[in-house]
């Protein structure tokens, strides 16, 4: 077991750049977004989605399906991020800080 799977729960963040300019490519677009929110993604912003779960083996099915459905010319980037990094990041909203508990109960079903 790794080291990260050790220490609590994994976020996976997901960023991408897909092609907007085509009415087509724009569907596919939307129809990627649909699909890591059924996934149990929530939008971060509006191209970056994350996920929570217990371990980091809990996502590799997620990538795999995430890899076979990105639109032609997409570029995405996948990270993992252990819950305590985090729970540290800062967030700010309108230049003053935000601070929210994100992590969900192990028992959250999507």
């Amino acid at each position: 077991m790794k080291k990260d799977e050790d220490s609590g729960g994994m976020w996976c963040l997901v960023m991408f750049d897909l092609p907007v300019k085509t009415k087509s490519q724009r569907r596919e677009a939307t129809k990627f977004r649909n699909m890591l929110l059924d996934m149990g993604y929530s939008m971060v912003q509006y191209s970056v989605y994350v996920r929570y779960t217990p371990t980091q083996a809990g996502n590799r099915s997620t990538v795999i399906a995430i890899k076979e459905n990105l639109p032609a010319e997409g570029i995405i980037r996948v990270l993992h991020i252990g819950d305590h990094q985090w729970s540290t990041s800062l967030r700010f909203s309108s230049s003053k800080r935000v601070t929210v508990d994100e992590t969900p109960d192990y028992f959250t079903l999507f």
